[in-house]
């Protein structure tokens, strides 16, 4: 009995994580209730796998059917922003509005919640899928894609519960205070699982950098969200995100350039 319901609470937080981070549905059995987000949020990276795998097979077929690596990668990238919503790329926005628009700290936070997209926010989200466009289109081999899309979006999620446990909500509403602050057991099963990923999807030297990159990239954005608006909101949780792709998928790309011959 005790391995049963271990098992469908392992099912429950799956459902939980793939609702909030895909549009796939996939929802969970029963009402979420207060807590639940921040306990499942361990199962983040794997909600991760899924939009990296779908991405993929997108990849995949586009090559299959004849399509050169450019297109194909932005086919790719445009299956991931379908398979969630555009919801991290929204948030990458309106966190670029909100730190470069604000002087105010209740201003800042007034402009991410404003669904318009200004200057920041348009220069933000260009430069996010044109990083992750050409990095896709430089690693090209369909295999590697499938490894590199699937790592980079496991390992920009992995550190999210970290990042929601070191610091706290900027204002006592929104989706990340009513989500709660997840425990450290759930937060360290994320990052596990993250490092796990970079291991089996670029090897462990690779994975280090990786690691070093993604929690530099993580700290500086602490650093920023804490200095203006006094913690962090939803949408600096997806520019955590989107950032973490990013990294992932450059270093990926930048890494195949230093690979010894055969």
């Amino acid at each position: 009995m005790h391995h049963f319901e271990l098992l469908r609470g392992i099912v429950a937080d799956l459902r939980i994580a793939v609702s909030l981070s895909t549009l796939l549905p996939i929802g969970p059995a029963t009402p979420v209730s207060d807590g639940d987000v921040a306990r499942a949020s361990w199962a983040l990276p794997v909600a991760g796998l899924l939009v990296g795998f779908a991405g993929a097979a997108v990849y995949w077929i586009a090559r299959e059917v004849g399509l050169t690596p450019s297109p194909a990668a932005m086919l790719a990238l445009a299956a991931t922003v379908l398979v969630t919503g555009a919801m991290h790329e929204d948030g990458l926005a309106d966190t670029a509005d909100g730190l470069g628009g604000g002087r105010t700290r209740e201003r800042k936070l007034e402009i991410m919640r404003d669904s318009r997209i200004g200057t920041y926010g348009a220069c933000a989200l260009i430069a996010s899928l044109i990083l992750r466009w050409s990095a896709l289109e430089t690693i090209a081999e369909p295999m590697s894609i499938a490894a590199a899309l699937s790592v980079a979006h496991a390992a920009a999620r992995a550190g999210m519960p970290a990042f929601m446990w070191l610091i706290p909500p900027a204002r006592s509403d929104g989706l990340s205070a009513r989500a709660g602050r997840p425990p450290g057991r759930s937060a360290g099963i994320a990052f596990a699982l993250g490092a796990l990923c970079l291991v089996f999807g670029s090897g462990p030297s690779k994975a280090l950098i990786g690691v070093i990159l993604l929690s530099l990239a993580g700290l500086i954005l602490a650093w920023l969200a804490t200095r203006q608006v006094g913690g962090q909101t939803g949408d600096i949780l997806g520019a955590f995100e989107q950032i973490g792709e990013i990294v992932v998928l450059l270093m990926t790309a930048a890494l195949l350039h230093t690979e010894p011959g055969p």
